[in-house]
């Protein structure tokens, strides 16, 4: 008997899925102030990253830190000195996708720096006292709970080896592969 000439029935299965998934790219401006007035920035660059992810409301905070450093003149460009400070961040990335039926007490989530913070920006402030550095970041965000997902079974099946046919007729020969869908399309 072919497969597709069985009645199917649905059974509901619990198994841990991603439920949300969300992504947030941001720039930040922070304000840095050396012990000298700086005259020129000669660089700046961040190191020393690390974060970590909260659930936090409709979304997940990404909780971290990073060093910055930069390398600037002073005294008429005659002297050079690198200022560095540590700065905290908490950035809240909205869940773009929730499963609403996930079970709440199973959450775990997870975040990925995509973009490690950069420096795209380094100038010297308007009071000529500090340095105005603009950073881009950007996190993707991760919702893993458990779920009831709805399966097909066949009723008064045993698994006793069998092989099932799947009604395959040959009809597929005539598709033309150009309009199959690639699969990796996300939800």
């Amino acid at each position: 008997m072919a497969y597709a000439d069985k009645q199917l029935k649905a059974r509901e299965i619990i198994t841990k899925a991603v439920c949300g998934k969300g992504r947030k790219f941001s720039t930040v401006t922070h304000h840095v102030t050396p012990p000298h007035h700086p005259t020129s920035i000669l660089g700046a660059w961040i190191i020393n990253h690390q974060y970590e992810a909260v659930r936090s409301g409709d979304g997940i905070e990404v909780i971290g830190t990073y060093d910055i450093n930069i390398w600037y003149s002073y005294n008429k460009n005659s002297q050079t000195d690198v200022a560095k400070e540590t700065l905290s961040y908490v950035e809240h990335v909205p869940l773009s996708y929730l499963d609403p039926k996930h079970r709440a007490s199973t959450e775990e989530v997870s975040a990925e720096s995509t973009q490690e913070p950069n420096c795209i920006e380094a100038n010297i402030s308007s009071s000529g006292s500090g340095v105005v550095i603009r950073v881009e970041r950007e996190f993707a965000v991760e919702l893993v709970a458990e779920t009831k997902i709805w399966v097909a079974t066949l009723p008064g099946a045993d698994d006793d080896g069998k092989e099932f046919e799947y009604g395959d007729d040959g009809d597929f020969e005539d598709l033309d592969p150009e309009l199959l869908e690639d699969g990796d399309d996300e939800l």
